[in-house]
């Protein structure tokens, strides 16, 4: 029934077939769940009727971005809506007063480029910017590399278009003393937010932490007795109350000059030392890089020849402090007042000095595929994010991951580390095998003791990457039981029938419920006589044997292969905006396949075939992947399992063998030359032997 309806009014995609319902279970999260559809609507309409349809038949709707979450706030069983292939425009733009609306689809990059040529930018610069878009950005309260100075998602959203799970549009923004909205909905929505607050005021202030990042739960702290903006109350909700039609952004100039400080540290604890004394100078940025996340890098061609370039030695940690403003001299000079810091601090000499807009702009890209670098660690272990963005007071940032560290090793384990110094939020990642028992346990056991860490230190559990699957079961633990009954009776009062991706912030389940992962108890891949060699994948206890799989399943969802401008990759993802076309999207179609997920010959099926009909074979993942996913080489895999149970086409044929028959087909040449002049040939050619009607072939001489 839903299907039909779906299928009847909409003009866009409805897709419920096994494969594609496969490609959205999952994020850049562990988790993996089935959706029930998928719709990809063509326009604003076909959203909100997708919406209305689903709350119809009681069916929970999810709206989704570029589905990079790293908690899992893109993944659960509902009606996933994806934004990102259509609801992509610029809706209004006011230069003067530095504002822009934009649909919930659009790209960060696409959207900084236009606004480029203006001499403005939207600030909240997350390293996923090629592909996370401004509806997700809005609904994870995303803050970015430099947040010191321009702060989060929240401080920079102005107003936002909604649909209410009731299919109501309404538009939250400032209000006044009273609740003054445009309709008696809303009004009451803004009464229900003030009387939690008022009711609660003296708990928030009690458990909210005080820091800047800090991103949990409701963000009932913005709301007052007086005037506050409605909007903010969204920021952050994941998806939970409403469905945004269209936000409006608060823009800021672009600054004309940057320098940039590489500060080489002997030891980790140095340099979060150090942390504290460098932001009192002003920075835009300060950045963490760890030696693991620099040793990954060297092995990396596409940062290989950056960090040579930079790096001096073997430091045990890089701090990148950018500094920005509108006079370079003044910039130089601040770069400069670094130097002599760090030589008060007892580290002459630590400075790598980085003028030039290139250089920095190569460094910073090595910063921004942190995640990606981190998680191109081969074997069973990788760094796995649940504690990945708590965030403490400066002062106390040294002892803090000092002592994380401790909690690591008690556990047979290592973290890495990396990220916002400048506000005490580092994405730390313990590395553990999720594949086991065991490592579930471990994350657990971790994730009490971080848990318990961050409240001695009075920071924010939560930082930045938001609730999702993996912290949601902790707002109770860190706010109280008090403020987690209020973001309840908000949820509520939002969408009284708990539609709107449930499962997030209210209503959690727990974080280590192996059945929710992507590799769940009993996960195996099934083997396979390749025709490549792929051992160099066979790391670790669980890899043995098992190199293709192993190889696809360096895919860690990020998404990198979305981006729109840069580079080569994706190229076929570029042109259809498809995710099917994606590199993670064939990545994920074939580690469904090889673990039995989509039936026993899915390998080997035409779903598959047509998954990877489009790669061209460019190599752009191969280089620009961090990870390394080399899907032109697993193409050709993917192609001898196929061809070992299908026979070939006659365009394969007309294609492999071409140098063979082209002599005596030469002397056919004007006969063979009328397929595109005679009307009907070109058309009768597609039919027959598979060679588009609309493209002209290769003239015979």
């Amino acid at each position: 029934m839903l299907e039909a309806r779906l299928r009847r009014e909409i003009r866009g995609e409805v897709s419920f077939d096994a494969f594609t319902r496969g490609r959205y279970a999952t994020d850049a999260s562990i988790y993996q769940i089935e959706p029930i559809g998928v719709v990809v609507p063509r326009d604003d309409e076909d959203a909100l009727t997708a919406l209305r349809i689903a709350a119809d038949s009681g069916v929970p709707i999810l709206p989704r971005g570029a589905g990079s979450s790293q908690c899992g706030q893109t993944v659960g069983a509902a009606l996933v809506v994806d934004d990102s292939r259509h609801l992509d425009r610029i809706l209004e733009f006011d230069a003067d007063a530095r504002t822009v609306v934009v649909e919930p689809g659009i790209v960060l990059d696409r959207l900084n480029a236009e606004l480029a040529k203006h001499g403005l930018w939207f600030p909240v610069d997350v390293s996923t910017s090629a592909q996370a878009t401004i509806g997700g950005m809005t609904g994870n309260n995303s803050c970015g590399a430099r947040s010191l100075r321009y702060g989060n998602m929240v401080h920079n959203v102005l107003e936002a278009d909604v649909w209410l799970p009731t299919g109501e549009t309404l538009r939250f923004g400032p209000v006044g003393t009273a609740a003054d909205g445009g309709s008696a909905r809303y009004a009451s929505l803004v009464e229900a937010a003030r009387e939690l607050y008022l009711r609660e005021r003296e708990e928030i202030a009690a458990r909210i932490p005080k820091v800047q990042r800090r991103v949990a739960g409701y963000n009932l702290d913005l709301v007052s007795a007086g005037p506050f903006n409605m909007a903010q109350l969204l920021v952050g909700s994941e998806g939970t109350l409403a469905y945004f039609r269209r936000i409006k952004l608060k823009l800021s100039e672009f600054p004309r000059h940057k320098t940039l400080g590489v500060v080489h540290f002997p030891t980790f604890y140095r340099a979060m030392e150090s942390t504290r004394h460098i932001v009192e100078l002003g920075p835009a940025a300060v950045e963490l890089v760890d030696r693991t996340m620099l040793e990954l890098s060297r092995r990396i061609a596409e940062f290989s020849g950056t960090i040579a370039k930079t790096v001096r030695g073997e430091p045990d940690a890089i701090l990148l402090v950018e500094f920005a403003g509108d006079d370079r001299g003044e910039q130089i000079a601040r770069l400069a007042r670094l130097v002599e810091l760090m030589g008060d601090l007892g580290l002459p000499g630590s400075v790598v000095e980085v003028t030039e807009p290139a250089q920095q702009r190569e460094i910073w890209e090595v910063r921004k595929a942190g995640l990606n670098i981190m998680m191109s660690m081969k074997g069973d272990g990788k760094p796995v994010s649940f504690i990945e963005d708590c965030a403490v007071p400066l002062e106390h940032l040294a002892d803090y991951t000092d002592r994380l560290n401790r909690i690591f090793a008690k556990h047979g384990t290592q973290g890495t580390f990396y990220a916002h110094a400048s506000v005490g939020c580092l994405h730390v990642r313990p590395v553990l095998d999720m594949r086991s028992a065991e490592g579930a346990a471990k994350m657990r056991a971790i994730a009490e003791e971080a848990c318990a860490l961050v409240r001695e230190y009075k920071g924010s559990y939560s930082g930045e990457h938001g609730d999702g699957l993996v912290r949601s079961e902790w707002i109770e633990r860190v706010y109280g039981e008090r403020l987690a009954a209020a973001f309840g009776e908000l949820k509520r009062a939002f969408d009284p029938r708990g539609l709107m991706n449930p499962g997030k912030i209210v209503g959690a389940p727990k974080m280590d419920d192996r059945s929710l992962f992507r590799f769940k108890p009993g996960y195996a891949t099934r083997p396979v006589a390749t025709g490549l060699d792929w051992s160099e994948h066979e790391v670790g206890a669980h890899n043995s044997g098992r190199g293709f799989a192993a190889a696809v399943e360096m895919c860690n969802n990020n998404g990198a292969c979305r981006k729109l401008a840069g580079g080569t990759m994706c190229p076929s993802f570029r042109a259809t905006r498809d995710e099917k076309d994606s590199t993670r999207g064939r990545a994920n179609t074939l580690r469904l396949a090889l673990s039995g997920q989509l039936g026993p010959e899915a390998l080997t099926s035409e779903e598959m075939y047509r998954t990877l009909e489009l790669c061209v074979s460019c190599k752009g993942c191969r280089r620009e992947c961090p990870t390394g996913v080399d899907m032109a080489r697993m193409k050709i895999e993917v192609l001898h399992q196929y061809h070992l149970r299908h026979p070939r086409t006659a365009r394969d044929k007309l294609v492999a063998h071409l140098p063979r028959y082209a002599p005596a087909a030469s002397r056919l040449a004007p006969l063979l030359n009328l397929r595109d002049r005679v009307p009907g040939l070109a058309a009768a050619s597609e039919r027959l032997l598979g060679f588009a009607a609309r493209r002209t072939l290769p003239v015979w001489s």
